[in-house]
């Protein structure tokens, strides 16, 4: 990894290289960050593969009358490409296919009207050590997914109005990644965080990172995902942990949900 050609130069020329053309007007810090993150990872920042995002978060402290202070910070989040590379790298990747879209909606947004699909899926084929081909499928909803122009808006910012069909087939296209490929990690995209709060914690639990604001999981929708859940489970694709923290990354699972995950693990432990 260490021949990449943006990694041999200096980190000086690199970082006026950034600064100038994929992360302008970005902080020093974040860009460093970034920079960081590639050489970790073996990765070209060139590629863009992680994005620095503008995002307005709860800093854990209160003002005088006892609100939250809030501010907008840099932080730094993988990219679609970032997945797709794992994937690629992995050697078990066996293609993705076009998205499938639902019906057309038309609604004005906060007095901005704009038609967008119902929902988009997408599948990621992956090679399994068996040699059978397995597909993992993610159906994301537009509405649960489409960035507002602030905290207190509902009409869509000016990306997801451009192209409502293309940033939910990213997001839609993440989302099975990750199912696919659960070992990539199942931090979400900046472009399915875009516009989102987070809550960043106090100093001294500066590594948690709660996200804010996720819908809890429709118990309908929930049963509709035992069957794959399971097969996930027992095919010792996923733990049961890894499972709910991967959901967790997207929805609010009850008690009771988190439970029935992990009675199919206790169900078949000797299977």
């Amino acid at each position: 990894m260490s021949t990449l050609p943006a990694l041999q130069m200096s980190e000086e020329e690199l970082f006026k290289v950034l600064s100038n053309s994929l992360y302008v007007g970005a902080q020093q810090e974040s860009i460093k960050m970034v920079l960081s993150y590639c050489k970790a990872s073996g990765l070209d920042p060139m590629q863009k593969p992680v994005h620095i995002v503008p995002m307005y978060c709860s800093t854990g402290q209160k003002d005088g009358k006892g609100y939250d202070i809030k501010a907008m910070r840099d932080v730094v989040m993988p990219g679609i490409g970032l997945y797709r590379i794992q994937a690629s790298r992995s050697g078990e990747f066996a293609g993705t296919s076009e998205p499938e879209f639902g019906n057309d909606i038309t609604e004005a947004l906060d007095g901005i009207e704009i038609t967008y699909p119902a929902w988009c899926k997408v599948t990621v084929k992956r090679l399994m050590a068996n040699g059978i081909i397995a597909e993992f499928t993610a159906k994301e909803f537009w509405k649960e997914n489409y960035a507002t122009k602030g905290k207190d808006s509902k009409s869509p910012n000016t990306m997801w109005l451009k192209r409502p069909y293309a940033q939910v087939a990213k997001c839609a296209e993440a989302q099975a990644l990750r199912k696919a490929f659960p070992e990539i990690g199942s931090q979400p995209t900046a472009d399915e965080m875009e516009g989102k709060e987070i809550d960043i914690t106090p100093a001294g639990n500066s590594s948690q990172i709660e996200h804010k604001e996720l819908p809890e999981y429709p118990d309908d929708r929930f049963k509709e995902k035992l069957s794959g859940w399971l097969e996930a489970i027992t095919s010792r694709k996923q733990t049961a942990e890894q499972l709910i923290n991967t959901i967790s990354t997207r929805y609010i699972l009850s008690d009771v949900q988190k439970q029935s995950i992990k009675n199919i693990e206790v169900e078949n432990a000797d299977a």
